[in-house]
């Protein structure tokens, strides 16, 4: 089996970031992205990016680059490499550009996984966030006019986020091939009629 990178993708408050944070938190390697973006409270307890200034993130070798709001987000290459060379499996946040970047680059040592969800719980996770009304337009129209609602179509995987956190890690695991197969004799037992 070759060492694998499964991506996380989909619009912004679908989950991946819980999703990821619940991986980590089992032992499964991430492999943060440097931003230059300023570090937010809600992100600042788990290390989900490197927050860095554009001077310092000009001077890193990348192996791929994506901006977003004016902010610059990006992968080292060396991040990467070490990953599929020291790690099993390694899960990655990665926006559309970088999606698709890393599909040519890796190709058979890279899956991607979409955290599908719908406008209303979209809204309801943002409002919880602490999100502006205005806020919450801008990420919608965006997630809308950059295809981001449509990124399904060119990923691996697919959860729906409308289920609890533990389910969707649960599916992220699945996908990963991180569950067992019962022995027959101990699945006979769950699944007898009692």
């Amino acid at each position: 089996m070759n060492n694998k990178i499964y991506a996380l993708i989909g619009p912004h408050a679908c989950g991946k970031g819980d999703i990821i944070k619940r991986l980590a938190s089992m032992g499964i390697h991430y492999i943060a992205s440097y931003t230059t973006r300023p570090p937010v409270e809600f992100y600042t307890s788990v290390p989900i990016y490197h927050f860095i200034s554009k001077e310092d993130f000009l001077q890193h070798d990348f192996l791929v680059k994506s901006t977003y709001k004016g902010d610059y987000y990006g992968f080292l290459k060396k991040d990467i490499l070490d990953s599929l060379q020291e790690y099993p499996i390694s899960v990655i946040l990665v926006d559309t550009i970088s999606l698709k970047q890393l599909s040519k680059l890796l190709k058979d040592s890279f899956e991607s996984i979409f955290v599908m969800c719908d406008y209303v719980s979209l809204v309801e996770r943002m409002l919880k966030l602490g999100h502006t009304n205005s806020e919450i337009k801008y990420h919608l129209e965006y997630a809308e006019n950059n295809g981001e609602f449509d990124t399904w179509k060119v990923t691996t995987h697919i959860i729906k986020s409308l289920a609890s956190e533990e389910r969707m890690t649960a599916q992220a695991l699945a996908i990963m091939g991180l569950c067992q197969r019962l022995p027959g004799e101990e699945f006979n037992i769950r699944v007898r009629k009692r």
